[in-house]
């Protein structure tokens, strides 16, 4: 019979890709992260000395490597991310955390990174969001809850993408 949906297609569940991890996943997934954090740290004193241009122009190295075929996202990520930290210091007085290097990392993997009120989820977000963006083939969009955080974010976090070289707008 007919009933209620029928020949409707089924309901997709907006969650289907969300990564959920077992505690044996999520703990071989941190000790990933952690090493990697370590060599970002360890490109720190580099990234540093690199005047505001030399810092910019590593948003074009970046997407030069990632376009001639010969790189990944992964492959840049630990630079990428270093040269992001860098920014926000810069641009905001900011600096990424260990701790926030591995939110970016787990939002870049497409995974849930679940953070407490006040441990920078908004700065964690400028390293996938710059990683993404580096593709240079459409638009990277960031979602919030509502006018007044995408307002804040977009002018805040913002400061950090258009150091970089990117544009930033705000749709509400």
């Amino acid at each position: 019979g007919v009933g209620k949906g029928a020949g409707r297609a089924p309901k997709e569940n907006p969650f289907a890709q969300v990564k959920v991890l077992s505690s044996g996943e999520n703990a071989a997934r941190v000790k990933q992260y952690a090493a990697r954090v370590e060599r970002i740290n360890a490109l720190e004193d580099d990234v540093e000395q690199l005047s505001d241009e030399q810092l910019r122009a590593k948003t074009l190295e970046f997407r030069k490597r990632l376009a001639d075929g010969g790189a990944s996202e992964d492959d840049v990520l630990e630079e990428a991310f270093a040269v992001v930290r860098e920014a926000a210091f810069r641009a905001l007085g900011q600096r990424h955390y260990d701790v926030q290097l591995m939110g970016g990392m787990a939002l870049q993997d497409g995974c849930v990174a679940e953070m407490a009120t006040g441990e920078g989820k908004t700065l964690v977000s400028t390293l996938p969001v710059y990683l993404s963006a580096l593709r240079g083939t459409s638009a990277t969009l960031v979602v919030t809850a509502n006018d007044y955080l995408a307002r804040r974010d977009a002018g805040q976090m913002g400061k950090v993408h258009r150091f970089l070289g990117l544009t930033v707008g705000l749709v509400q």
